[in-house]
């Protein structure tokens, strides 16, 4: 720390993306010296055993404060949220609120500090699906309206945030720090080999997926919680499984609707192999290894992308263009019978030009703290 006076950053996470997004932004923090920066972790996502493993592969300090808010309907989510945050910034006073993505925290955290007057930054600014039945659409929306700083992933998001606006001397284009995270952790990455022997999997099992596999997540609700959608993308991947192995990083939300329906036979074939939600090293080196990703997860489009490995996203909309428009994302809508086509074209092509995105190099997260920085010495 330089003898300067520190910028007073108050940082907020709540569910395990906004981890590996802050976690290169908190390191750049400390490189540059000029910041006091506190954690606040919510608690959305609160399994605490593997929000440990992630906040320790990470690298993040242990949060200053967990509200342990947990689980419950969006609203009650969000309320409990900016109840505690309230108490938060009264106690301490910061110069600037840091909000990453579009979770229910992230809202919730810049309504309370807007209220309050206090300065907010928002990462990953301006993704827009343009589908209002996604919660975290309406998140993207309300975030950004009331943000002060408004630091974006690609190009497209700041053109974006002018149309709907917002002056562009709030915009910076920063890049992508959740490639940040992929670029300086590729090497603690583990094989899934390793992965499913530590699992239990036979060791013929073991031998065949390692040479090539599909991996699989599902969750959102418009995929998983219709049992007639879910069934119908179950019947395409048993099938799919039959041709090239598959590995489903099982979400607790579509294990739930899968027992609801009875559905479990379908996860049960040739070829079909269900694990559960994964720490970061291990969905890393599954991801990395992968020759082929079905998934509805935005921060899978990125990963895949910044990887090279081709994607296939079961929803009708992206809040990632780039990812189609630069990576090797292909965007199939929900319907089974258009994933069924999508799959056998990827199975004999897998060649999808692709190339990196812009400022996706890395150092996403030293550009952050350098606007940060001159936009509050600026208030000064």
């Amino acid at each position: 720390m330089t003898n300067k006076t520190p910028v007073r950053v108050t940082c907020i996470v709540g569910a395990r993306p906004n981890f590996m997004k802050m976690a290169p932004i908190l390191a750049a923090f400390e490189v540059h010296g000029d910041f006091d920066a506190r954690l606040i972790h919510t608690g959305q996502h609160y399994d605490v055993e593997m929000n440990a493993v992630f906040f320790q592969q990470l690298g993040l300090p242990e949060p200053d404060l967990n509200l342990g808010v947990g689980s419950g309907t969006q609203t009650t989510q969000t309320a409990q949220v900016m109840i505690g945050l309230e108490n938060e910034f009264l106690a301490n006073s910061p110069d600037l609120v840091l909000v990453v993505g579009d979770v229910n925290s992230t809202v919730a955290a810049a309504l309370v500090a807007a209220k309050m007057r206090i300065p907010v930054a928002h990462v990953e600014a301006g993704l827009r699906s343009f589908d209002r039945d996604m919660p975290e659409e309406i998140n993207r929306l309300v975030t950004d309206r009331i943000s002060d700083l408004l630091l974006t992933t690609e190009r497209a998001a700041g053109e974006q945030l002018e149309r709907e606006g917002i002056s562009s001397e709030a915009i910076h284009f920063v890049g992508n720090v959740m490639i940040d995270s992929l670029l300086s952790n590729l090497k603690q990455a583990v094989p899934i080999a390793e992965t499913l022997s530590k699992r239990g999997f036979d060791q013929d099992i073991v031998h065949s997926i390692s040479t090539e596999y599909a991996l699989v997540t599902l969750h959102r609700p418009t995929n998983v919680d219709n049992s007639s959608q879910l069934s119908g993308l179950l019947d395409v991947l048993s099938d799919f499984a039959k041709r090239m192995p598959i590995v489903f990083t099982l979400h607790p939300r579509t294990r739930a609707r899968i027992d609801a329906a009875s559905l479990n036979d379908k996860i049960n074939g040739p070829g079909f192999h269900v694990v559960p939600p994964l720490d970061y090293f291990a969905m890393l080196g599954a991801t990395k290894g992968a020759s082929l990703v079905v998934t509805d997860s935005g921060g899978l489009q990125e990963e895949t992308t910044a990887l090279g490995i081709p994607c296939l996203t079961v929803r009708e909309n992206t809040e990632r263009p780039i990812t189609i428009k630069d990576g090797t994302n292909t965007l199939v809508g929900a319907s089974p019978d258009l994933l069924a086509q999508a799959l056998g074209s990827v199975s004999k092509d897998k060649t999808k030009h692709s190339r990196t995105p812009e400022l996706w190099d890395g150092h996403a997260a030293q550009r952050i703290a350098t606007v940060i920085y001159s936009y509050i010495k600026s208030l000064s």
